[in-house]
């Protein structure tokens, strides 16, 4: 990435100091949600918005438009991701992950959605790599870890 901004929210999600953890990840996620600008935002907030009103085949319809409108915006992807992985088509879900992170790399809300797939479909060393690798990203993030423990008592 060779980005400075985004190497030191990097090393920011390192810290030690919770608040500088948290203000780091908030950052991430703003500047993810708002790669394509406000038309970009504003198309997935309306996504959102109909996918809390139980409106799933309009929300996917929104994202599935503004993927093949710009193939590269990863949280497009990844908000697709989300709605797949709530429908329980943890397959499509897992696809849509991978082509997150092959976009972004460090998005560690898709690597986690990857566990969490990997999880649901009863494949747990793949899910406890997809959270080892977010841990590497945020080492304090709790519900990795939880994850990890949780997968590693299934192989047992």
């Amino acid at each position: 990435m060779n980005d400075p901004v985004i190497d030191l929210l990097l090393k920011d999600l390192k810290s030690d100091d919770e608040t500088c953890r948290e203000t780091a990840s908030r950052e991430l996620w703003r500047l993810w949600f708002n790669q394509k600008g406000s038309s970009g935002m504003e198309q997935l907030e309306r996504s959102q918005a109909l996918l809390q009103a139980g409106r799933v085949d309009q929300a996917e319809a929104i994202l599935d438009q503004l993927i093949q409108d710009q193939p590269d915006f990863a949280e497009a992807w990844n908000r697709r991701a989300v709605l797949c992985y709530l429908q329980g088509r943890y397959r499509q879900s897992l696809t849509d992950c991978q082509q997150v992170i092959a976009l972004n790399p460090i998005h560690f809300g898709a690597i986690h959605g990857m566990g969490l797939c990997y999880a649901a479909l009863g494949e747990y060393l793949p899910a406890i790599q997809a959270f080892r690798r977010a841990l590497d990203l945020q080492p304090h993030a709790l519900v990795n870890q939880k994850m990890i423990l949780e997968c590693t008592a299934r192989l047992s």
